[in-house]
């Protein structure tokens, strides 16, 4: 997908739930080029169970939705309107991009932190919570990937 037609949709996206910030798009832009290559996959390759553009495991997203959602009424809703939706379904992600956007930013929302503003932090914190220690990718690629295709 174009970047700056990727970008302008998770601003729009982002503003229209009141989590918008610089930092946040660029996190989330960094993790469609690291997870997806900006939405050139919509599912996990080999079978996995991650979808969207930010590869976002069904597990992850009810997590987020019986654990983080369910004390954010006004959230919630609001993520609901702003994507055409009635309930929450994970398998929504590979298709429905705003969802994908608000789900991945509401990962983000748990954390204690604020957001990192430089390239290096971000991959940092993606490693950290989003990949994990468990996963395949590494800081180093995130920033390759970053640079490849956001900058």
């Amino acid at each position: 997908m174009d970047k700056d037609q990727l970008s302008d949709l998770i601003t729009r996206t982002l503003k229209g739930i009141g989590k918008f910030s610089p930092d946040a798009l660029n996190l989330l832009m960094g993790i469609s080029a690291q997870e997806s290559h900006m939405y050139k996959y919509i599912k996990q390759l080999g079978n996995g169970p991650a979808l969207g553009g930010f590869q976002m495991e069904p597990a992850t997203f009810n997590d987020i939705v019986q654990n983080y959602l369910v004390n954010k009424n006004k959230l919630s809703q609001l993520i609901k309107t702003e994507c055409g939706v009635v309930l929450f379904d994970a398998r929504d992600l590979e298709f429905n991009m705003k969802l994908a956007i608000c789900f991945a930013r509401c990962h983000f929302l748990r954390l204690p932190d604020s957001l990192p503003n430089t390239i290096e932090g971000m991959a940092k914190l993606y490693k950290a919570s989003y990949n994990t220690k468990y996963g395949k990718a590494t800081e180093k690629e995130f920033i390759e990937n970053y640079n490849k295709f956001v900058l």
